[in-house]
């Protein structure tokens, strides 16, 4: 970053103004300190050199005093700049294989951030079992406001089916952020890895856009309350929620996300020859959402059919947008057609936030076993930079993920350095630190 100091001034027009001189050879005219282009030259990583000059009877001189207010204006711009060159990542652990598939991730986000100079800051806070035993809840406080403070998050999975009631603890930290964060979609991407077939058809190349707040998930689609519960001890009841406000931005997520794709297209999923009010304002907002987008070619699909469909022929489809639970399930099901589950990315996205999570749950059975796929974890991290690269401009991010990519696309291909559910030899620690060696290699770092 570039810092200013203060030099001898030299005339550079009539009146009143101040120059400050460096290889772009900026100007600011009087009233407007620091200029517009203060950033910019606060940025070229040179030292800048401030001169004022002011003007009495008619001739310049020099004016000290408005040098040394440019030269601070100048440097705390510079000190800001370098603040936010810094991108803090949040991560909480999980449960289960949580601890073990972050650590391999770690290993990979290090070696880009050492590669591309990322500036990558991490923290760790409990959630979970873990949190449970310590803090009495799965959520401490301040878990939130940790989340709310970073430019990211990593979230490892959950297992809160293991959990305790809300009113013991047992609070679902995926749910709660999804809900608290406005991450309102689920970015699932089933793609086929070269070397390693699809499980049925053709190649798979298709991304799953899922409403994430709504919908029948009763922890989250409440403001205050819960979406399921009891009238009497023999009848169970959940509310299903489906908003036009909610069903028109997850539309918008899905054309928008088609408009950079090869085919660009779009299959809005849904039951609304049964759920005629719910899934039928979702049909109605996704169709609005459609008319502004000519260029990309619109179809719908029921649930019941695009579960055969996708089996029958996953490669037909590109861009799949759907209510919450179809969503989920229909993710699952096209990531394991596509190759395996454990190859899954996900990321949750708001208009502020985003966490990379693995699609996949916990696996309790074989936590702590040095077996777990790390894959998934480490595909939704490269998605979260590419994520941060698109909203800071940032070059570096989007190499930095590609490169990942690239590293997972070689390391799947090789047999002989995939994990064991893929019938390789390599645990997860392993695996870790041979995609951070190869992402390193793949950078073309020494």
């Amino acid at each position: 970053m570039a810092r200013a100091v203060a030099a001898e001034p030299r005339p550079v027009a009539a009146g009143r103004g101040c120059a400050w001189t460096e290889r772009h050879g900026l100007f600011a005219p009087a009233g407007q300190w620091p200029a517009p282009s203060t950033q910019a030259a606060a940025a070229t990583g040179a030292t800048t050199t401030v001169a004022c000059v002011g003007q009495e009877d008619g001739r310049l001189k020099p004016d000290a005093h408005v040098a040394r207010r440019v030269v601070s204006a100048l440097n705390e711009i510079t000190t800001s700049l370098e603040e936010r060159v810094s991108i803090k990542i949040q991560i909480f652990e999980g449960d289960g294989i949580g601890p073990e598939i972050v650590a391999a991730t770690r290993d990979v986000l290090d070696a880009v951030n050492e590669v591309f100079a990322l500036g990558l800051s991490f923290d760790e806070a409990p959630i979970g079992l873990d949190a449970l035993r310590r803090h009495g809840t799965t959520f401490p406080d301040g878990t939130l406001e940790k989340a709310r403070a970073a430019d990211g998050i990593i979230l490892g999975p959950v297992d809160h089916n293991a959990y305790p009631p809300v009113e013991k603890g047992g609070i679902n930290p995926s749910g709660t952020l999804r809900k608290a964060l406005d991450l309102y979609a689920n970015i699932r991407p089933a793609k086929s890895r070269a070397g390693f077939p699809p499980r049925c058809g053709s190649p798979v190349d298709l991304v799953i856009v899922r409403e994430n707040t709504e919908g029948f998930y009763a922890d989250r689609n409440m403001f205050l309350g819960h979406g399921e519960f009891m009238p009497t001890e023999d009848l169970a009841l959940s509310v299903r929620k489906i908003t036009r406000a909610g069903s028109r931005r997850i539309a918008e997520t899905a054309f928008s996300l088609a408009t950079r794709r090869p085919r660009r297209k779009v299959t809005a999923v849904h039951k609304a020859n049964v759920l005629r009010v719910s899934d039928g304002l979702f049909l109605e907002s996704v169709r609005e959402v459609a008319k502004r987008f000519p260029g990309v070619d619109y179809e719908e699909q029921l649930i019941d059919s695009m579960a055969a469909l996708l089996v029958r022929d996953a490669s037909r489809y590109e861009v799949i947008v759907t209510t919450n639970m179809y969503g989920d399930i229909l993710s699952d099901l096209a990531a394991e057609i596509s190759g395996s589950l454990g190859l899954a990315a996900s990321l949750n996205v708001g208009e502020r936030h985003a966490f990379a999570q693995a699609q996949h749950g916990s696996a309790p059975d074989i936590a702590g076993k040095d077996m777990a796929n790390p894959s998934s974890l480490i595909g939704s991290a490269a998605m979260l930079l590419a994520w941060l690269g698109e909203r800071r401009g940032s070059d570096a991010l989007g190499r930095a993920a590609a490169t990942i990519e690239r590293a997972l696309d070689r390391m799947i291909a090789n047999p002989a350095w995939r994990t064991r559910d893929l019938g390789g030899p390599l645990g997860t620690r392993a695996f870790g630190k041979r995609a951070a060696a190869l992402t390193r290699e793949l950078a073309g770092a020494p």
